[in-house]
């Protein structure tokens, strides 16, 4: 056999090693891309549930109420490490929920007004919905909600997650809310003066 052959099945050689080194090599880089978007498909997943696992609530209940507007409460817990932040809730007992709070006003009289930055749940601690404080308003109820009937409440929270909460209807006579509305068909609903009668009686 000349020189010259042999060089030339070397060459091959060499160049179908290459070629295969190069094959395999993209094979473990795109292994590598696929571990890595699924990892971090995983991440985002444990992001977006993180909060909500950390929440419990304990208690939910709502006002039973003809039509018109009624609340939730709850004492809502967080066994996380980290503090989490309510900013908004929904409910299938109508069509417009907020966070609500009741505050004294200049005239001494107990004023709601929307929360607009949520409630925050601490780190290893709780927060009390309750009348008279803190609570989910739940505005424009159009047919009744009995007592013992079940409303079912939706927290999102400030990453997006969400916890369903079952608050059953409880008769009870305090926090009689009420809206001093303009007369005419273009009333509006002035949140600054929503009163709530917290007392029961």
């Amino acid at each position: 056999m000349s020189r010259t052959t042999l060089n030339n099945r070397t060459s091959t050689t060499s160049r179908s090693l290459a070629v295969v080194g190069l094959v395999a090599a993209a094979g473990l880089l795109a292994g590598c891309a696929d571990d890595g978007a699924d990892a971090a498909a995983s991440d985002a997943e444990t992001a977006t549930t993180a909060e909500a696992d950390a929440l419990a609530v304990t208690d939910p209940w709502t006002k039973a109420t003809d039509t018109g507007m009624t609340a939730a409460f709850g004492e809502i817990e967080n066994d996380g490490d980290a503090d989490v932040r309510i900013v908004s809730a929904t409910t299938d007992a109508s069509p417009t929920a907020e966070l609500h709070t009741m505050a004294e006003g200049e005239d001494g009289d107990m004023v709601m007004t929307e929360v607009e930055d949520g409630f925050l749940v601490p780190a290893g601690g709780s927060i009390t919905l309750e009348p008279g404080g803190d609570h989910v308003m739940i505005m424009g109820v159009t047919e009744a909600i009995e007592p013992g009937a079940d409303v079912n409440v939706t927290l999102t929270l400030d990453d997006g997650s969400t916890l369903d909460v079952v608050a059953p209807a409880r008769s009870y006579s305090g926090a009689n809310e009420s809206y001093d509305e303009d007369s005419g068909d273009d009333a509006d609903m002035d949140h600054g003066d929503m009163d709530m009668d917290a007392d029961a009686s």
